[in-house]
């Protein structure tokens, strides 16, 4: 199995599936760790939940600085910390 590989499951099978393949991939140390640890962040954040995808993305970017998950790591913070302050004052 490849990271690439996760991605296809990802899209086809679901995040739980995806969420399961990926366990065991990185219990392997493959050589694309960080991109596999990439894609179990975005199945994450498929589910809903926010922390487990960022968690994924930091130890993603840990691994390799250049990551996509630093990007996917920046959106989701974005989303995380953007909230409207008049919503709550009504």
């Amino acid at each position: 199995m490849t990271a690439q590989q996760l991605e296809e499951i990802l899209r086809d099978e679901g995040a739980q599936k995806a969420i399961a393949e990926a366990e065991r991939y990185i219990s392997t140390g493959p050589a694309d760790l960080d991109y596999a640890y990439y894609i179990r962040g975005n199945a994450y954040r498929k589910m809903g939940d926010w922390q487990g995808a960022i968690n994924n993305y930091l130890e993603a970017i840990a691994i390799n600085p250049e990551s996509p998950a630093k990007q996917a790591y920046d959106m989701a913070n974005d989303i995380l910390n953007f909230f409207n302050k008049d919503m709550y004052n009504q």
